[in-house]
């Protein structure tokens, strides 16, 4: 996760670099159940509003909980499907906050209203996410259910009014750039803590719909967007968190704006990002699914390294020893193409090996997601890639 805000702030008010401590073990994104009451068009996981067999049992989430923070893991983010289909959700949530992780619920929304707001705000939660692809007609063709923004928007609302940390994600994609300008205004209407754009990972219903993936100028242009509407808002003494995830050129992307505006931070900035290291999957982000199967991270669902009713998560992670975790955790790690000959790439770290591996059927290929030209990169003997827009962004709209 490229945590923007962080970044520029540190651009506007300049202090000593320091180190990042080790994490004490990986972020778990936890897929707790399959099913969900919606049927997004970019889903990684599949979802559907059926039931999936199979699943985890409450003793068995219990005792992996245990496992889980015997061996370190400081933050889990529940997800599914729909974690609210859970009938158990908050007995897994209040417990986990109980044992001291930090807890994270990822949901569309769509389930959280006034009968059950009580419920979320006494399990304790960190951070509640609610998925939002557009403006209302947009999102409810992303989510393929009228009313779905309605809902959703709705949910925000209740979470603000009992004092939760709410914060919308936003998959940017050709169908919904055009909209972000409007998606930012949202946030200060609704006085919304966080928003995260994500890029699209070619996984799932993500890797059939990848050919709706924003161009690489659309992306650039919405890239600037974020980074001046972040830049305004610090300026008026407004720090929303700003975050982006699932493509670390953002890194790289925003050194040439720090170029721009604050030159003489760029030395700085970039041993920031250096120290940041760009992509973790396989290190310190992992994913169980409603299986307990252990993935790289949510978008290697087809990637199976072991299954936790088999084997405890710390011994999967820990004893993982095949070529795409090697291949995780080596420094450098062992990409070619564009990537090997990046400059950039003790920042980025190689981006998303799933998209790569998606599109050329190779771990190591290049990262077909990133937006930055070969001059940007370093590379003068590589094939230009096109770069022309499908639809322009407004980026000084502020």
């Amino acid at each position: 996760m490229f945590r923007m805000t962080r970044y520029i702030k540190s651009l506007m008010n300049p202090a000593p670099v320091r180190a990042i401590p080790k994490p004490s073990g990986p972020v778990v994104i936890w897929n707790l159940i399959r099913r969900c009451n919606l049927t997004c068009k970019h889903c990684y996981s599949i979802s559907a509003d059926i039931d999936f067999k199979g699943e985890l049992s409450t003793d068995e989430v219990y005792t992996v909980m245990d496992d889980l923070k015997a061996f370190g893991v400081p933050v889990l983010i529940l997800s599914g499907g729909e974690p609210l289909m859970r009938p158990d959700i908050f007995d897994i949530s209040r417990r986990a906050k109980d044992m001291g992780f930090y807890v994270g619920l990822s949901s569309n929304g769509t389930l959280i209203t006034k009968d059950n707001i009580q419920q979320i705000a006494d399990a304790g939660y960190d951070y509640v996410g609610i998925s939002i692809d557009g403006l209302e007609k947009t999102h409810d063709e992303f989510r393929q259910k009228k009313g779905a923004f309605a809902a959703s928007m709705e949910a925000v609302k209740l979470c603000k009014d009992v004092g939760i940390k709410v914060g919308l994600r936003f998959t940017l994609t050709q169908d919904n750039a055009a909209q972000l300008p409007d998606m930012l205004k949202m946030l200060d209407e609704h006085d919304i803590d966080k928003f995260y754009l994500s890029h699209l990972n070619y996984s799932g219903r993500g890797g059939r719909n990848r050919k709706r993936d924003a161009w690489y100028d659309m992306t650039r242009d919405a890239m600037n967007l974020l980074f001046n509407h972040c830049h305004e808002e610090l300026k008026r003494g407004i720090e929303r968190e700003y975050v982006t995830g699932n493509n670390d050129a953002d890194g790289p992307f925003l050194l040439q704006w720090a170029a721009e505006h604050y030159p003489d931070q760029v030395p700085a900035l970039e041993q920031r990002l250096v120290n940041w290291g760009g992509n973790s999957s396989g290190q310190n982000v992992s994913n169980i699914d409603n299986l307990g199967v252990v993935h790289p991270d949510t978008f290697w669902w087809d990637y199976n390294l072991g299954n936790v009713r088999e084997k405890p998560f710390s011994r999967i992670w820990s004893e993982a020893s095949d070529e795409l975790m090697q291949g995780f955790r080596q420094k450098p790690r062992p990409v070619k193409g564009r990537c090997a000959q990046c400059q950039y790439l003790a920042i980025c770290n190689g981006n998303t090996r799933v998209r790569a591996y998606n599109v050329s059927g190779d771990f190591w290929e290049e990262d077909p997601g990133c937006y930055l030209t070969n001059e940007e990169i370093g590379v003068i003997d590589m094939p230009r890639r096109v770069t022309a827009p499908v639809v322009e962004i407004p980026v000084n709209n502020l």
